[in-house]
């Protein structure tokens, strides 16, 4: 059978093709958000370097007025302060003053996870000297690599403080998540969390927990210890509904008088959805499967908002307002595009809705930049998201199944990355000559 790559383009949804436009003929490529170098306070751009050192493409994201100083406006600023959805980059590396042009083009928050820091800090010098004082002071290997991590961290929190504060502690959240070998472990899961929490030491600080059966429970008591918390790797509706439940849960059991700074989002997997999905369906091969590639995680994403606003309504929700409360964001997360047909907003644009967040790795965030469009479309057309959520249940596709497996390899995949970093900072430690062979 012929690879999708091969095969027509599906054809998206009426309610998609006006949201998520066709991908522009641009060549494989990573952003690079930083000052000109004739004037680095005020000139901010976003460049675009190709991986080939002869294309090149530079996106001016603001505009200079008569007195020298930049605009800064961006379609960022508009999906903010328009729609009510948070822009957020799913990315960061030292320097971290490098997010400094990105929160000018209105980027709002900064979310990680160990294959963010895998890449980070093996791919990089930036980390070499404080890596050797900490094994020279006799620090082992994981505790160096969590010592490097919280001072990225803090840094991050530190830019971002400023859009806490103007929010009210709504906005302005640097994540960084628990170790992922603790993803079984609900104890140890709490306790990590509360020791992060401690040692980073900022208000805006979310420590991730993933959505795991075993965690479920480590949300909601690390919720009730007052800790803010970005449950990850959610896949599926019902564990959705769950980690939901254990955020209320926990703040109801939290004995707090004011819960304003108690806050919490939860990340929604999206693109890895159709990833997995779209290769059931190749295998159906019959039209009718065919023509829904592409349209799985959106559909179910649409699904999640509406839960979301059912659960986030009523009396039980209601008391907790009275007391300060704030709703459980939805975070779309995982939202770069892997199939090179389809358009490259496909998991931003169709996701647009008050209340939400939108964490965009470079190449989302340079789509949207480019040539996102602005609108509510999260509820737009709520019927269409249903009926093709239905439509593949009724092929065969079996959801909970679907979100299982997809959980398992999301766990795998970050303890991977987290035993390939500590393996990397063990030879960089023998490389330098720091440890004894």
């Amino acid at each position: 059978m012929a690879s999708i790559s091969m095969l027509s383009t599906p054809k998206p949804a009426a309610s998609l093709s006006e949201v998520a436009l066709r991908p522009k003929p641009f060549p494989k490529c990573f952003l690079a958000f930083r000052p000109s170098h004739a004037d680095r306070k005020t000139n901010l751009s976003v460049s675009l370097r190709s991986a080939t050192p002869k294309a090149s493409l530079q996106i001016k994201c603001s505009q200079t007025d008569g007195n020298g100083s930049p605009a800064k406006r961006t379609v960022l600023h508009d999906l903010y302060e328009k729609e009510g959805q948070s822009p957020w980059y799913d990315n960061l590396c030292r320097p971290v003053t490098d997010l400094l042009p990105l929160i000018a083009n209105g980027v709002r928050g900064v979310t990680s996870n160990p294959a963010i820091f895998q890449k980070a800090i093996s791919s990089s010098n930036a980390y070499n000297e404080q890596f050797r004082e900490l094994v020279q002071a006799g620090k082992d290997i994981e505790s160096a690599y969590w010592e490097l991590v919280v001072k990225d961290i803090q840094d991050a929190c530190k830019l971002f403080e400023p859009i806490y504060d103007q929010t009210d502690g709504g906005d302005g959240y640097v994540s960084v998540e628990v170790s992922p070998r603790l993803a079984d472990d609900t104890d140890g899961t709490i306790e990590a969390a509360k020791w992060l929490h401690k040692v980073v030491d900022r208000p805006n600080v979310y420590i991730k927990i993933p959505a795991t059966e075993a965690c479920v429970p480590s949300i909601k008591e690390v919720i009730a210890n007052g800790i803010s918390v970005n449950v990850t790797l959610i896949f599926s509706l019902a564990r959705y509904e769950a980690v939901i439940d254990a955020y209320l849960d926990g703040l109801e059991a939290s004995g707090l008088n004011d819960l304003s700074r108690v806050t919490s989002v939860a990340s929604f997997f999206v693109s890895r959805v159709d990833t997995l999905i779209d290769k059931t369906l190749e295998k159906f091969g019959t039209p009718e499967a065919l023509n829904l590639r592409g349209k799985a995680a959106v559909a179910q994403a649409a699904l999640a908002y509406q839960l979301y606003q059912r659960k986030f309504s009523g009396p039980r929700w209601e008391a907790l307002v009275k007391k300060g409360a704030k709703k459980q964001r939805l975070l779309w997360a995982s939202t770069s595009v892997k199939n090179p047909a389809y358009p490259d907003t496909l998991y931003v644009a169709p996701l647009i809705g008050p209340d939400t967040v939108s964490t965009m790795p470079d190449q989302a965030l340079q789509a949207f930049i480019d040539h996102g469009i602005v609108s509510r479309t999260i509820d737009s057309n709520a019927s269409e998201a249903e009926g093709v959520y239905n439509a593949l249940q009724k092929l065969g596709i079996d959801w909970s199944l679907v979100g299982s497996q997809l959980e398992l390899e999301g766990v795998d995949s970050f303890k991977k990355s987290f035993d390939s970093l500590l393996d990397s900072l063990q030879e960089k430690a023998n490389s330098l000559k720091l440890v004894s062979h």
